[in-house]
């Protein structure tokens, strides 16, 4: 996905394009797996070193907000992760090694939404992941039952 889709969709929401800015979305961008925050901002600190943390935390919750980047949510030593979000979907997460896997497409139903909408929840969007083990550390875990 190109930087002009980001770079429209923020102008047609009235926010300016600053080059910290860009840069977060081209680290974005040319991620082959969804970075942490901090690897975006280790990644753009060679080019801007003054940006801060909270520079990068600022505009990845703005990107996700705006619908643009899903922040998957990972419970484990790791923090969340995050990665275009098109097309939209939904992932499977690992509990003890933080893997992810994506799945495709949404499963949220349409009924789900007007069950949302009949209570006057305006819905603007969602993330949903599955917890659970990874094969890998599966084994593991039934290794260390026996």
């Amino acid at each position: 996905m190109s930087d002009t889709f980001f770079v429209q969709q923020l102008r047609q929401h009235g926010y300016k394009i600053t080059p910290q800015r860009r840069a977060i979305i081209e680290a974005l961008a040319e991620a082959p797996l969804a970075p942490k925050a901090s690897e975006i901002w280790e990644k753009i600190r060679q080019k801007y070193p003054d940006i801060s943390p909270d520079t990068v935390y600022r505009n990845l919750t703005l990107l996700v907000d705006l619908g643009m980047v899903q922040q998957i949510y990972l419970r484990s030593k790791e923090t969340s992760r995050f990665e275009v979000n098109i097309p939209h979907h939904h992932h499977l997460v690992c509990l003890k090694c933080g893997c992810y896997y994506c799945l495709e497409g949404c499963l949220v139903n349409e009924q789900d939404l007007e069950a949302a909408k009949q209570r006057g929840f305006t819905v603007i969007g969602h993330a949903l992941e599955l917890y659970g083990y990874c094969l890998s550390c599966q084994e593991v875990r039934e290794e260390g039952l026996r």
